[in-house]
């Protein structure tokens, strides 16, 4: 393999590729304002707050032009493909900008968490998420980072299709809205002050009793 290529198993960032920041939802304005959408929300978030337009083709995704965070380099991207076959539409990315699978970190939705709780995580199983599988599946790893935003109230949800696809309820939507603000500033602080950082300062907080970060 040549030097620079896309590597999904290689364990060394290139100081010369920019981070991959990827929010996984569903494409069009019939899922926008559904639980699964929450990593696109955040992606969406982050380009505002960083004056940039997620709006470029690549393949199968759509990608903003380069922005810089704790003083490096990154490329926000939504992929276009459906949640369970979002996979495939990475690997374009990583080729166009010789990056691997650890200059990606990956934000979505998580009903294992509960509303209002965040978690990263350098690796790990896809725990029945289907863009995490897919992902996996694609590049025949789990050797990503994560950053997972809870979306599990604590009524009852009824069948997990249905809700994760389901608009934000009302009473819900505050403290969503909160989170994904708050997963945004975790997607910098782990790039400006590393993994063990941020998951120290992100990992325990629970936005239903301190009311987020400032």
């Amino acid at each position: 393999m040549e030097e620079g290529s896309p590597n999904p198993k290689s364990e060394i960032r290139s100081p010369k590729s920019p981070w991959l920041i990827v929010g996984l939802g569903n494409p069009g304005p019939k899922y926008a304002a559904t639980y699964h959408n929450a990593g696109f929300r955040v992606i969406e978030r982050m380009g505002r707050d960083l004056g940039a337009r997620v709006d470029e083709r690549c393949g199968e995704a759509l990608i903003s032009g380069k922005v810089g965070i704790g003083g490096q380099t990154a490329i926000l991207v939504l992929p276009q493909a459906y949640m369970n076959r979002c996979g495939p539409a990475l690997p374009p990315v990583l080729e166009r900008f010789e990056s691997t699978l650890q200059d990606m970190i990956i934000v979505y939705d998580d009903l294992a968490l509960p509303l209002g709780r965040l978690r990263l995580r350098q690796r790990g199983s896809a725990g029945g998420h289907n863009g995490i599988k897919s992902l996996i599946s694609t590049f025949g790893s789990d050797e990503f980072l994560r950053v997972r935003v809870g979306i599990r109230p604590e009524r009852e949800t009824g069948d997990v299709r249905d809700f994760v696809l389901s608009p934000v309820a009302n009473n819900d939507k505050e403290i969503l809205d909160q989170a994904e603000a708050v997963a945004a500033k975790a997607v910098e602080s782990l790039i400006a002050e590393g993994i063990e950082k941020a998951m120290a300062l992100y990992n325990g907080l629970d936005l239903r009793e301190r009311g987020g970060i400032a």
